[in-house]
C-alpha cells in the first residue's frame, strides 16, 4: 500500500466515525492541534498529510497502520488452501458501520465446513455490495432474550451483510436480520409500514418496537444484514 493510499484508508476511516457520531472535526482538532480548516480540507480531498500529521492522527484515534490495510483472510495452522471458509468474529460497532474489516477489529474467526457460504444468494443494494460481506458477533444474554428460543445467551450470529432489502429468502418463511437501532445493533423480524419499521421479536413476552424513518432514508439503511447461520452454544 503505497502512501495516497493510506491516505484515502485513513480518510474514509475517519469519515466513517464522523458519520456514526463518536468524531468530530472540532474533536480532532483538539485532540491533534490542526487546525478545523485544516483537517477539513483533508477530509473532503483537497490536500494530503504530512507523515508526521498522519502520526498525529493514527495515535490520536489509537489506530495503527496496520488497521488502514485491507482485511486479510486467516487460517488455523495445518489448514490447506480451500479447506475451510473463515468469517472473522467483531463488535457490533464492526459490523454495523465498517464497510472493510479491519485486521486489529477481528476478535476472532469463525471457522466454517467448506463451500458452507458458497450458495448462500445475496440481495444488496449498489452502495452495500463494496463492504466485506460475511462477519458474525457475539448475542449478549439481554440481546438474546427477545428472540428465545431462536437465539440464546452468548450465541453467535453470522450476518450477511450483502442482503440489505425485505424480500423474503425463503418463501412463507420470515427472514431473521440484524438490524441497526440507533448505535445497537438488534435481531429481529423486520417489517416495512407506513414509513416505519416494525420489528418483531420472537418471544411474544417482549413488544414490538417502530422505527420511523424519514423521506430521504430507506429501510435498507437500517438493515445490517440477513442473519444466515445461529450457532447457540450448550
Amino acid at each position: 500500500m503505497n502512501t495516497s493510499q493510506m491516505h484515502e484508508r485513513l480518510r474514509l476511516e475517519l469519515l466513517r466515525r464522523i458519520q456514526r457520531g463518536t468524531l468530530s472535526v472540532s474533536l480532532l482538532a483538539r485532540q491533534t492541534g490542526f487546525g478545523q480548516a485544516h483537517l477539513s480540507n483533508f477530509l473532503h480531498g483537497r490536500r494530503q498529510l504530512s507523515l508526521d500529521a498522519m502520526d498525529r492522527i493514527l495515535a490520536a484515534q489509537r489506530l495503527t497502520v496496520v488497521d488502514l490495510l485491507p482485511a486479510v483472510p486467516q487460517k488455523s495452522a495445518g489448514q490447506e488452501d480451500g479447506a475451510i471458509e473463515a468469517v472473522p468474529v467483531v463488535s457490533h460497532a464492526t459490523a454495523l458501520f465498517e464497510p472493510v474489516i479491519r485486521p486489529t477489529a477481528i476478535q476472532r474467526m469463525l471457522h466454517l465446513p467448506p463451500g458452507a457460504l458458497a450458495t448462500v444468494r445475496a440481495r444488496a443494494t449498489s452502495p452495500r455490495r463494496a463492504w466485506q460481506r460475511f462477519v458474525a458477533v457475539r448475542i449478549a444474554a439481554a440481546d438474546a432474550l427477545p428472540m428465545e428460543p431462536l437465539v440464546l445467551p452468548e450465541a453467535l450470529a453470522l450476518i450477511d451483510r450483502h442482503y440489505n432489502v425485505l424480500q423474503a429468502y425463503r418463501p412463507n418463511r420470515p427472514n431473521l436480520y440484524a438490524v441497526r437501532h440507533g448505535a445497537h445493533l438488534a435481531l429481529r423480524y423486520v417489517e416495512f409500514q407506513a414509513s416505519r419499521l416494525i420489528l418483531r421479536p420472537h418471544n411474544i413476552a417482549f413488544p414490538i418496537e417502530l422505527i420511523a424513518l424519514t423521506a430521504e432514508e430507506s429501510p435498507s439503511e437500517w438493515l445490517v444484514g440477513r442473519v444466515a447461520l445461529i450457532l447457540n452454544e450448550i
